[in-house]
């Protein structure tokens, strides 16, 4: 897990969090004025991973739960603090199978996601989106109204459509996949999409594929040597039985 300030920013409103031994990862940009965002951001995580340790028997609805839970106490946290109204929180999780049997040829995963941070697989040498930005260009571009090109050089691509703590209620996407040994499961915030290219991010987890953390830690120098305009947030998780 590696979280910087970038080059232009002054506070870091990115929060991460995880529960290795539960297979539980969550990364947070957070939103608002006079450090609101980062309270946001660390409260939801902190929030998301007391809920998800409740466990279950299905972790894709756990996972999709504690985001929901986390929603409804930073937004009653906010109402009852008038000069945090407003603040919020984008949300990506991942849950990986623990104690998955032997003989076993996959490894079930759950992802849930609010906002626009984004959740990716490295399998061999190939990254794919996983996630659906929640965000204005994102929606124009599925709409086929705006090309992934246009998208990133809006001005609009700040917009996001769906984020923690915002209002009462918010809607949770939930993923469910099955994990082959040795994929990479990659969350960002969009610190490190906007200044790099899924091309160059897949070329970076190839050339250090044999360390993680090395990996993590040239993702998000890569992104402020192309300018570092955001905070930038990254964890990565292999699968392995």
């Amino acid at each position: 897990m590696q979280t910087h300030v970038g080059l232009v920013r002054h506070t870091n409103q990115d929060a991460v969090g995880a529960e290795v031994e539960g297979g539980l990862f969550v990364v947070c940009d957070g939103m608002g004025g006079a450090a609101a965002g980062e309270l946001a951001a660390h409260m939801a995580v902190q929030i998301f991973l007391r809920e998800a340790h409740r466990g279950g028997p299905d972790r894709g609805s756990v996972i999709a739960n504690a985001a929901l839970v986390a929603n409804r106490e930073v937004y009653a946290y906010a109402q009852d603090n008038p000069r945090l109204r407003g603040m919020g929180t984008t949300l990506v999780a991942l849950s990986v199978g623990v104690n998955v049997p032997a003989k076993a040829n996959t490894i079930p995963l759950a992802i849930t996601h609010i906002g626009d941070s984004r959740c990716y697989r490295f399998r061999g040498s190939t990254l794919e989106l996983l996630t659906e930005d929640h965000s204005l260009v994102g929606e124009q571009v599925r709409l086929g109204e705006m090309s992934e090109e246009e998208a990133a050089a809006s001005p609009m691509r700040n917009v996001i459509t769906r984020a923690v703590g915002t209002a009462a209620e918010v809607e949770a996407d939930l993923l469910r996949a099955e994990g082959l040994e040795g994929d990479v499961y990659l969350l960002a915030s969009d610190g490190l999409t906007r200044d790099l290219s899924e091309k160059e991010i897949a070329e970076l987890l190839e050339l250090n594929d044999a360390s993680l953390e090395t990996a993590a830690e040239k993702l998000v120098q890569a992104a402020n040597d192309a300018g570092g305009g955001d905070n930038t947030t990254v964890v990565l998780v292999r699968v392995g039985f």
